[in-house]
């Protein structure tokens, strides 16, 4: 799939070095150059990219004034670059991909570009399947009546309750307590708030076990159930602090800052 893509700084030599940084990444196509907030959002609104990478302090428009520019049409992808980390907690709430500081890094370009590629599949799958819903209304109403709810029964999947054998002990642990888990070699150390219990598994089968709405990993490290984060604080080099419902605070690394979006309003 090709990623139709605008380019957004006020400075020439930023646009000229962030096209040579995205030449390796074969599935990006650059359709556009803008030097400006405005005519960022008139490229946007005519050639309905895919992805634009935007500077945020420009003169006039800023990066944020085109995302609120743009909000009456179908709306790219947006991965803010900029020399500001202050902006950090701003772009999350603007919904971004990510949040690249200047100069880029190429694995953080790589991470952000990835990241887009998963959105923008998403965002394809979820169009599929309301074509297909619609060709069923239409050619076969009685097949429309029998399909399951969009949820279904897809959280049954998961698990509601885990069996962890911790000192000699067997504990059934309610999932929807069990504030952040973290992994320590071969074992996991699950965190309800009131205790802490050691599950010898690894963190991908954990995972697959978990409802993805509600667990997320924030950290190389560290999965953080969402329901139960009360404040978000900002850190130093856009990362953050996630404080949870006991008190505890968990540390959102840069690769995995995109999850802080699923709730900040």
């Amino acid at each position: 799939m090709t990623i139709r893509t605008i380019l957004v700084d006020d400075e020439k030599l930023a646009i000229q070095g962030l096209q040579l940084r995205l030449e390796p990444f074969t599935d990006i196509e650059i359709i556009a150059t803008c030097a400006n907030g405005r005519e960022a959002i008139r490229a946007i609104k005519t050639e309905k990219p895919d992805l634009v990478f935007l500077d945020i302090q420009m003169p006039g428009f800023d990066g944020f004034s085109v995302v609120k520019g743009v909000m009456d049409v179908d709306p790219p992808l947006f991965i803010f670059v900029t020399a500001y980390s202050e902006h950090a907690l701003k772009a999350f709430e603007a919904n971004a991909v990510d949040y690249l500081m200047k100069p880029v890094e190429e694995d953080r370009l790589a991470d952000a570009i990835e990241r887009a590629r998963t959105r923008l599949s998403e965002r394809k799958g979820l169009e599929e399947v309301e074509k297909l819903k619609n060709v069923l209304a239409e050619v076969a109403p009685d097949a429309m009546d029998q399909m399951p709810e969009e949820d279904g029964h897809a959280d049954s999947r998961y698990e509601k309750m885990l069996n962890v054998k911790d000192r000699g002990q067997i504990f059934r642990v309610d999932v929807d307590t069990i504030e952040h888990i973290e992994a320590a070699g071969d074992y996991m150390v699950i965190s309800t708030g009131e205790n802490s219990l050691v599950l010898r598994e690894t963190m991908k089968d954990l995972e697959r076990r978990l409802d993805p709405r509600a667990f997320q990993r924030v950290h190389r490290s560290t999965i953080v159930n969402l329901n139960l984060v009360r404040q978000v604080k900002p850190h130093t080099n856009g990362e953050c602090f996630l404080v949870l419902a006991s008190g505890a605070e968990v540390k959102v690394s840069r690769s995995y800052r995109d999850v802080v979006a699923r709730f900040v309003h």
